[in-house]
């Protein structure tokens, strides 16, 4: 086709720039932009929320370049924030305090998990040129990315809580209580906003600075764990060893817990946009190839150093803490003269920790050194969770509450990098459909038994009532979603449009296939 003629079908086409025409309930196909150019239209319809784009460096000759990975390196260790927020890490001390080592595996399966979902993110990013969000809105009617905003919207104001209240009790622990949680939540709110204008400074600026925030992490709970000295063939056996001997149901909803920890909805859509701060020829297939390998390489080594540092917390708590009692911490702190003994009573039950009475256990058993230190951790996690997390919030705008929403991200981004007309050569192939499929719905049944069992621990009669009518309209949507995925997935017989054999021009478009055309 001649320039004249493709010029002629784009003004005279309703399906200009690769959409299909979008009627109610209809998907459009999205042709990958090729790299945007300063001043086009391209360049304001994908643009990124950061104002520059790192160049990536061309060695044409090498098959693997740690310059290319370096100019790479950012946006997965943005997004592994997320996995070191207070959250995280009040998980992870729960999880040593009440199972020991037994539950690391859950901890290594979740992070894989992980691993392979911000994958599909950061592939529909690169591929298309939109986030996560952009694309529902391209997709999806009316109500549905408007009940999927609110939903993850609710997400991340779940996790900022959890953050900003991570770095009061910090404040808290490091002013020796001088600071209280009020006055750390204002703080902490306070300098959010400070930090975020570094990406006014430089893309780049911004990456080196939450680099620095997990290097403090590592070191701070790295600290712990050689001050502690766990038993490393315990360790190896707990995180290699699908068993937990012994568990009962506090220790399995412990287990539950980490996943929900540990896969929050709004980093999938964080991950996607992330990835579009890389100048990347999205029209040349190599490159996007490129890019998507550079992007998994560069996630994997995020997310293991983000696991070795819960492994860290896991690790110090099994060793120091598990089966430990109340009475057993209270007379400890009162003969190391802590003021925080009167957290302790004196009874023979297995000790509850989180992130603040987990400092102080630490400081009564390991010195004052090692609560400071803690302290320290604490507030790297909490604030810089907090920041991806107002950046999730920018993005998407255009425990227990992280765990209800999981389905919003987790079924659209299966869905959609499913589909061969927003994809093209890069789609989910079978073993991605079915494996995808199979981790969607185990995640999704953790989390709704998660929910059943907070539920259950509401104990009024009006509340049950008010949960049973939320959750039929939350089934309900989350099996339109499913619905809809299962098409994208191949099974068109549930495509209600398609009638005896033909295709109908009010069928969802999610099995149309218009290829865009890749410069090789």
């Amino acid at each position: 086709m001649t320039e004249q003629e493709a010029d002629v079908l784009e003004e005279e086409s309703p399906q200009a720039n690769g959409d299909i025409q979008n009627t109610q309930g209809q998907y459009r196909s999205i042709s990958p932009p090729a790299s945007p150019v300063a001043g086009t239209l391209d360049d304001e319809q994908f643009s990124t929320y950061f104002e520059e784009k790192i160049p990536i460096p061309d060695d044409v000759t090498k098959i693997f370049s740690f310059r290319k990975l370096w100019a790479f390196t950012g946006p997965g260790f943005l997004m592994s924030i997320a996995y070191l927020d207070p959250g995280n890490i009040e998980s992870d001390l729960q999880s040593g305090a009440k199972a020991g080592f037994k539950l690391l595996w859950v901890l290594l399966v979740a992070t894989i998990i992980g691993l392979l979902l911000q994958r599909l993110g950061a592939r529909l990013g690169v591929v298309t040129g939109m986030h996560l969000a952009e694309v529902c809105h391209r997709q999806y009617p009316a109500v549905p990315r408007i009940i999927l905003w609110f939903m993850v919207e609710l997400a991340i104001i779940g996790s900022d809580m959890q953050e900003v209240i991570g770095c009061a009790i910090a404040f808290n622990l490091l002013s020796v209580g001088r600071i209280p949680l009020w006055g750390g939540v204002l703080i902490t709110i306070t300098d959010t906003f400070v930090f975020l204008f570094l990406d006014k400074y430089g893309l780049r600026k911004l990456e080196l600075f939450f680099g620095f925030l997990i290097t403090i992490m590592a070191i701070s709970f790295g600290y712990e764990y050689v001050k502690v000295g766990p038993d490393q063939g315990e360790l190896l056996k707990g995180m290699f060893l699908p068993y937990c001997q012994g568990c009962g149901t506090p220790q399995m909803e412990q287990a539950v817990g980490i996943v929900g920890a540990v896969i929050m909805p709004h980093n999938i859509y964080l991950h996607s946009a992330l990835v579009k701060s890389r100048q990347i020829d999205r029209g040349n297939k190599k490159e996007v190839k490129e890019a998507n390998k550079y992007y998994f390489i560069e996630s994997t080594i995020a997310l293991f150093v983000s696991f070795l540092i819960n492994v860290f917390v896991v690790a110090v708590f099994a060793e120091a803490f598990y089966k430990k009692t109340n009475k057993e911490v209270n007379l400890q702190c009162n003969a190391s003269g802590s003021p925080h003994t009167e957290l302790f009573p004196m009874d023979d039950n297995p000790l509850e920790v989180d992130i603040y009475k987990g400092g102080v256990v630490l400081g009564c058993f390991f010195g004052s050194a090692a609560l400071y230190i803690w302290a320290v951790g604490i507030l790297a996690a909490g604030q810089s969770s907090t920041m991806t997390g107002t950046y999730s919030g920018q993005f998407v705008m255009e425990h227990i509450i992280l765990s209800f929403p999981l389905p919003f991200a987790l079924i659209p981004i299966l869905t959609f990098t499913s589909m061969t007309s927003i994809m093209d050569d890069f789609a989910n192939g079978l073993f991605w459909k079915i494996g995808g499929g199979v981790v969607v719905l185990m995640v999704c049944a953790i989390n709704m038994y998660f929910v059943v069992v907070y539920v259950q621990s509401l104990d009024s009669v009006a509340l049950y009532v008010l949960a049973a009518f939320l959750c039929i309209a939350y089934l309900c949507f989350v099996c339109y979603l499913a619905w809809q995925c299962l098409i994208a997935l191949g099974i068109s017989c549930l495509d209600v449009s398609c009638l005896g054999g033909r295709v109908s021009n009010n069928r969802p478009a999610l099995l149309i296939e218009e290829q865009p055309a890749y410069d090789t």
